[in-house]
């Protein structure tokens, strides 16, 4: 499966909330792979890739952190000038539009890995692959999606 399942949570923006999620998740045997924190006044939207979806979102449920899950797609890019733009090209074209993104270095042969939320994620999948772009699946992530 070429999409990923990302755990969403809208936590308060206040000392010692994401140390409560990354707490709980950890004791857990949860393995965090990516982490996204974007300030939106009194609420953080976090936004996780783990090693066991189904049981973050329990954790999360269980705190009263309600949380959902998305799908998403990591794209696996050279880390060079342009080349995010190189991927981006054929998405626009068809205008596919990207809701959001954020991004890593070192996970994968020193290449950038970018997350990406599309407008229509199938037809994202669809567009990278036919351009030769690298989409990884959980298993490069180590991510149990079972029960999700």
């Amino acid at each position: 499966m070429k999409k990923l399942k990302q755990i969403s949570v809208s936590i308060e923006n206040s000392p010692g909330r994401l140390y409560e999620v990354t707490q709980a998740l950890g004791e857990a045997g949860i393995n965090l792979r990516a982490l996204n924190l974007v300030d939106t006044g009194l609420f953080g939207q976090l936004r996780l890739l783990v090693s066991d979806v189904a049981g973050a979102r329990r954790i999360m449920m269980e705190k009263q952190m309600p949380a959902r899950v998305d799908d998403v797609i990591a794209v696996e890019i050279e880390d060079k000038p342009g080349c995010l733009a190189k991927v981006l090209k054929p998405l626009t074209d068809a205008k596919v539009n990207v809701l959001y993104s954020y991004a890593f270095v070192g996970f994968s042969g020193g290449n950038a890995v970018m997350i990406f939320r599309f407008s229509d994620n199938d037809k994202a999948v669809e567009i990278l692959q036919n351009s030769g772009i690298s989409i990884l699946d959980a298993k490069a992530f180590g991510i149990l999606e079972n029960g999700s």
